[in-house]
C-alpha cells in the first residue's frame, strides 16, 4: 500500500495559513486563532513603530543632555491594565469554545474506537447496533491487541481496520481513544482536532461532524519512538452511501445456524 501521506489532499489554497476547514468544531477555533493573530500582529507592529520613533526622536544630538525619568504612573497603569483585560477576555472566550467540545455526543453519532500503538492506528467500528463492545487495557496482549471482551454481545458486530479510517460526511462521529504503549496524539489539522492518548486512560469526550468530503492524513503528533515519523493513517470522509458499502464489506458475517439433526427412529 502506498504511504498514506500520498493519499491526502494537496494544499492548493491558503498555503500560508491553516488548511481548509473540514469539521464543525473548527469554526470557533479558527475565530479564536484569528483574534489572537490580529491582536498580536497589531501589538507587534505598533511596538516596533514606537521603538523606531523613539530611536529617531531621542537619538544623541549635540547640545542636548539626557534627562532621567522616574516613570509615569498613569502610563504604567494603562499598559498593565490593557493586556490584563485582553487576556481575561481571551480566557473567557476560549473557555466557551472549550466547553462547546465537552457536551455529550448526539445519540445518532457513529461510534468508533481508536487505539494508538507503536506505530499505527487500530480502528474499531461499532456494528449495526452502534454500540462498542467492552474492552479493557488490562486484557491487552499479543492475541488481543485491543483488550476486547469477546463474551460481550455488543462486540459481535464490531469490526476493525488498521491505519484506514472512513467516516460519513455530515454525521456526528464519536471517538473513544486509548493507547497500548506510550503517549500518542490523534491529530487531523483539517478538523482542528488534537487529543493526547495516554496509556491507562480512556478518552470518551471527543466528537465532531465532518463537513466536507476529502482524503486526509491521521497523524500522531507526539514523539512516540523511533518510528514516530511513519505513524500516519489514511482518513477518508465519504458520502453516507459509500460509508454503508465500506461497513457492509468489513462487517462480520453472521454465523449460519445449523438445524438440529432429526432423530432416527427404528421400527421393530
Amino acid at each position: 500500500m502506498a504511504p498514506s501521506f500520498l493519499m491526502a489532499e494537496s494544499r492548493v489554497e491558503n498555503v500560508w495559513g491553516a488548511p481548509k476547514l473540514a469539521s464543525n468544531i473548527g469554526v470557533n477555533v479558527d475565530w479564536l486563532f484569528n483574534i489572537i493573530l490580529w491582536l498580536t500582529g497589531v501589538v507587534f507592529f505598533a511596538t516596533q513603530a514606537l521603538l523606531v520613533w523613539f530611536c529617531v526622536k531621542y537619538r544623541k544630538q549635540k547640545g542636548v543632555k539626557a534627562s532621567f525619568s522616574h516613570g509615569n504612573n498613569f502610563a504604567e497603569i494603562v499598559w498593565t491594565t490593557t493586556p490584563a483585560v485582553i487576556f481575561v477576555g481571551l480566557f473567557i472566550y476560549s473557555r466557551h469554545v472549550w466547553n462547546e467540545f465537552h457536551v455529550p455526543a448526539p445519540s445518532n453519532a457513529l461510534k468508533i474506537e481508536i487505539v494508538g500503538e507503536q506505530y499505527g492506528w487500530n480502528i474499531r467500528y461499532a456494528g449495526k447496533d452502534n454500540v462498542l463492545g467492552k474492552a479493557s487495557d488490562k486484557a491487552m496482549n499479543k492475541e488481543n491487541k485491543l483488550g476486547l471482551d469477546k463474551t460481550d454481545p455488543a462486540a459481535a458486530d464490531d469490526f476493525e481496520c488498521y491505519n484506514d479510517m472512513v467516516i460519513p460526511v455530515d454525521r456526528p462521529v464519536h471517538i473513544v481513544m486509548r493507547s497500548r504503549d506510550v503517549i500518542h496524539a490523534f491529530y487531523v489539522p483539517e478538523f482542528r482536532l488534537y487529543q493526547d492518548m495516554v496509556p491507562g486512560r480512556t478518552i470518551e469526550w471527543v466528537w465532531f461532524i465532518p463537513t466536507r468530503k476529502g482524503n486526509f492524513t491521521l497523524a500522531c503528533s507526539q514523539l512516540c519512538g523511533t518510528g514516530h515519523y511513519n505513524m500516519q493513517g489514511k482518513l477518508d470522509v465519504v458520502t453516507a452511501e459509500e460509508f454503508e458499502k465500506f461497513s457492509a464489506a468489513r462487517a462480520p458475517k453472521p454465523v449460519a445456524q445449523t438445524a438440529p439433526a432429526t432423530p432416527v427412529t427404528t421400527v421393530r
